[in-house]
């Protein structure tokens, strides 16, 4: 159901409120890895904005900034520099733009095949890990301050209710802020001294056949996430958007506003299931309500306050949200298997985690000539050729 009842006045007041449910997971990111935030939010609404007019108006899906790309971005950036990085970022909508013609041509059975949970599992379980360091030491900057920020986090995901329960992590920076704030350890000098208007700082890529590799695989994740994604919002619109406008559409999409992303210096934009959960309290599924929400981001993107209150959060603030963050990230690597059935006395299910794994944490580099490719990509990319490869059995692992 769209709620085409909905008055232009409520439209708008929950497109605000959607906005906000996927605010502070949109501007963590690039405060993470050196981004503008200001440039996110405005990429995010331009990049929901483009998903929405190639999927014709119809999908109620909201764009955000990727923590699976967080990691990446980091690496990239001191291998290639930012703007070599932009362009790995931009490329990675050219893998959403494959995996879309593939969909088309073969449809989802294809993209199953080439990346089952026990590989996608483990990449996502590395994604969380290999941020665990960058967590813990901006954590210690001030234990204190991150403690309180993690606590509230915790406390609104167990116990909060409604709107509150959507939204921990940005409770948890608002409380964290305050505290800094009363603790005398916020600078609002940046603040007092902001325009009210501002644009986002753009920045200009750089062509980097390195980066482009680094980024590339990375991507795997996201898609097989983008899937899941769009099965659910189906479900909680009751419409079949695989079918019609058909999943090859939502991944092009998606691979669209990543290059625009990239293109202008912001991290890369995915479907946000934080917005999903927002339409299911809400009982709004009408897509020109996310369109609202766009178009609120693009605005605030605009107000250099907001960049400038954004950049003046301590980093132990952030440091104590990353604990529970990355740590929830690699555990959904964990459900994923578990959910999926993953057998995992099975030794070629044993053999594709445990390299993933140790490849991904152990820093493995795969150089050739100029290009490298290392981390989370390059144990990817070993999950993908070792699950074609090793063939099915039904061995079992004698314990």
């Amino acid at each position: 159901m769209e709620n085409k009842h909905l008055t232009p006045l409520y439209k708008t007041v929950v497109g605000v409120q959607f906005l906000f449910v996927a605010f502070g997971a949109t501007v963590l990111v690039p405060l993470l890895v050196g981004l503008d935030p200001s440039t996110a939010l405005f990429t995010a609404g331009i990049g929901t904005l483009i998903f929405h007019l190639v999927t014709k108006g119809i999908v109620p899906v909201f764009l955000g900034s990727s923590f699976a790309f967080i990691a990446p971005i980091v690496k990239a950036t001191e291998l290639y520099g930012l703007a070599g990085t932009l362009s790995g970022i931009a490329a990675v909508g050219v893998v959403y733009f494959l995996m879309s013609a593939l969909v088309k041509w073969q449809g989802v059975k294809l993209i199953k095949r080439l990346f089952p949970p026990v590989v996608i599992g483990p990449v996502i379980m590395l994604i969380g890990l290999s941020l665990a360091g960058t967590g813990v030491n901006m954590a210690q900057e001030d234990w204190l301050l991150a403690v309180i920020s993690l606590t509230t986090a915790i406390v609104v995901s167990l116990f909060a209710k409604g709107f509150l329960k959507l939204i921990p992590i940005f409770a948890g920076i608002i409380v964290g802020y305050i505290a800094a704030m009363l603790l005398g350890r916020v600078d609002l000098t940046g603040i007092a001294e902001a325009a009210w208007f501002s644009l986002p700082r753009f920045e200009k890529p750089e062509f980097s056949w390195g980066a482009i590799l680094f980024m590339i695989p990375v991507a795997i994740a996201p898609v097989i996430e983008h899937v899941g994604d769009i099965y659910t919002v189906s479900q909680v619109a009751g419409k079949d958007f695989v079918k019609k406008p058909g999943l090859h559409r939502t991944m092009l999409g998606d691979g669209l506003a990543c290059i625009v992303a990239g293109i202008i210096g912001g991290p890369p934009v995915t479907t946000y299931s934080e917005v999903t959960g927002a339409m299911i309290l809400t009982k709004v599924t009408d897509p020109a309500v996310i369109r609202i929400a766009a178009v609120t981001g693009i605005v605030f993107s605009m107000i250099g306050k907001v960049s400038a209150f954004l950049k003046s959060i301590p980093g132990a603030v952030l440091g104590g949200i990353m604990l529970l963050l990355f740590g929830m990230i690699a555990a959904t690597g964990i459900n994923n298997m578990i959910t999926n059935k993953t057998d995992m006395s099975n030794t070629r299910n044993l053999i594709i985690v445990s390299l993933i794994l140790t490849t991904g944490i152990g820093g493995a580099v795969l150089q050739i000539g100029n290009i490298s490719m290392t981390g989370i990509g390059l144990s990817a990319l070993i999950g993908v050729i070792l699950n074609l490869i090793i063939p099915q059995d039904k061995e079992k692992v004698v314990s």
